[in-house]
């Protein structure tokens, strides 16, 4: 074997490693060095031809590992760059990959859309209603200081209020409509409803029409909508009629109250800006004559998601007869149908990806009928059934992924040019917003790719499972 390795050869089918030596003249040689008495040099040869055919078997043995795990991937690779001889089949693979762009782009669009959507009607929401509210199923309850302040030490939350709700009518010189009375403590109210912080309930002089003197008015916050029933604006008067009045000789008589708007408030949401109106919390217990007792507690929690889990505790360490609301379940009716229409969307957008697979599908059986003798002559190398379904699956993810790439990159950017230079305006009478509201969310798009993906693949399976089950003796006699 030395002997080999230093005339120029290891064996019949590995390269020569000395240059210019034939089997021939390398023994002649070799028999002129041993009778020149020159062993040192011959030892000195066989030691590095045997370094050398060291390293090239190691270089070999590399080459060999990086080439079976990836020649797959480059056959699939090869078959994707290289020029079919039918140009319908190029045709369907550049559709295929548009088809996945199109629908992995519109599906981040209209999904962030309606996170957008979602998010922005939270927030108005949450600037009129409280996160958490206690209320006893007695009723109206007193002793309401003491509670408020054995909830403040419970952890997680930030505020907390008394309010006292109820029904009644307001009267205008130009018009009368029923309202939501909410009476409401100035003090700490605005720590647990954002939209009363920068609103003022307190008492202003007004001129008496009877007397000619100046008298204390009382100030009433109405929304946007409802001043508009009303025909009333900023520093107008109005009248707050209540059902629970006194009774007298003639019957019962209603209470009635003058109050002068102090401020106009809007929310966005009809039902808020339409029938709400807030007053000082003593005024609201005078004329419902209710005495010290409220409605209920509003909470303000640090984390809106945690809500619920607060509300239990709240009402495991003050007991019965009271209970608790949070705003997940005084809107679970509104917010369930948001999340099923979201949920209905993905799946009708979906389809468009789906489409797009069918035609990775239709791409690959014409493929496998194209190079059917190139499989087959694979085979007859010694490419195994999972060698063959591997390439065809490498070459349809290939087009998956390329498009699902694009898909992301073109909704990643139409929704940034959405949220920056709101080009679609939305008519302000009909909703509530005029702008599309557009909120990203990684976990959506992570989904959508995620789901593109695998649709991509299961469309690679039968095309890849009919190319293994090829026959190359067949396959070679036809092709």
């Amino acid at each position: 074997m030395y002997i080999k390795q230093v005339v120029g050869f290891t064996s019949v089918h590995e390269p020569v490693l000395t240059k210019n030596l034939t089997p021939i003249n390398g023994i002649s040689a070799l028999t002129k060095l041993f009778s020149a008495g020159k062993t040192q040099k011959i030892v000195s040869n066989l030691l590095t031809a045997f370094s050398q055919q060291s390293k090239q078997s190691e270089r070999l043995r590399k080459n060999h590992r990086m080439y079976k795990i990836s020649f797959e991937l480059f056959i699939g690779g090869r078959y994707l760059r290289a020029r079919q001889k039918q140009a319908f089949i190029s045709l369907i693979t550049i559709l295929s990959i548009a088809g996945v762009m199109v629908g992995v782009m519109a599906l981040i669009v209209v999904i962030a859309v309606m996170a957008g959507f979602e998010s922005d009607l939270k927030s108005r929401i949450l600037g009129v209603e409280s996160h958490v509210v206690v209320m006893s199923h007695g009723g109206s309850f007193s002793g309401y200081p003491d509670i408020i302040k054995h909830i403040l030490e419970i952890d997680g939350v930030e505020a907390a209020a008394p309010f006292i709700y109820t029904q009644v009518m307001l009267k205008s010189s130009s018009g009368v409509s029923g309202a939501v009375l909410k009476g409401v403590d100035p003090k700490t109210a605005g720590l647990v409803v954002k939209n009363l912080r920068a609103f003022s309930l307190q008492r202003i002089e007004h001129e008496s029409q009877t007397s000619g003197s100046s008298i204390l008015v009382p100030g009433i916050i109405i929304g946007k909508e409802l001043a508009g029933s009303l025909g009333v604006s900023k520093g107008d008067m109005v009248y707050l009629i209540s059902p629970s009045g006194m009774i007298s000789p003639v019957g019962h008589l209603p209470s009635m109250r003058q109050f002068v708007v102090k401020d106009l408030f809007e929310s966005g949401i009809h039902d808020y800006d339409g029938s709400l109106a807030y007053i000082n919390l003593e005024d609201a217990q005078k004329i419902l004559r209710m005495g010290n007792t409220v409605t209920g507690i509003e909470v303000r929690v640090g984390d809106i998601y945690n809500a619920g889990k607060i509300a239990e505790k709240i009402v495991n360490d003050l007991g019965f007869p009271y209970r608790t609301r949070d705003w997940m379940q005084m809107n679970k009716n509104l917010f369930s149908a948001l999340k099923l229409e979201k949920t209905v969307m993905f799946i009708i957008l979906t389809l468009i990806v789906l489409v797009a697979a069918l035609n990775i599908a239709s791409s690959l059986i014409m493929m496998v009928m194209e190079k059917t003798r190139d499989i087959a002559i694979l085979k007859a190398m010694g490419a195994t059934d999972k060698s063959i379904r591997k390439i065809f699956v490498f070459k349809g993810m290939i087009i998956g992924s390329v498009g699902t790439s694009l898909g992301v990159c073109a909704g990643y950017i139409l929704c940034k040019l959405l949220e920056k230079y709101k080009f679609i305006d939305l008519p302000g009478d009909v909703y509530y917003i005029t702008t599309l509201p557009v909120r990203l969310v990684t976990f959506d798009v992570l989904l959508i790719a995620s789901a593109a993906l695998l649709i991509c693949f299961l469309a690679t399976l039968y095309p890849a499972h009919q190319a293994s089950k090829l026959n190359p003796v067949e396959a070679i006699r036809h092709g």
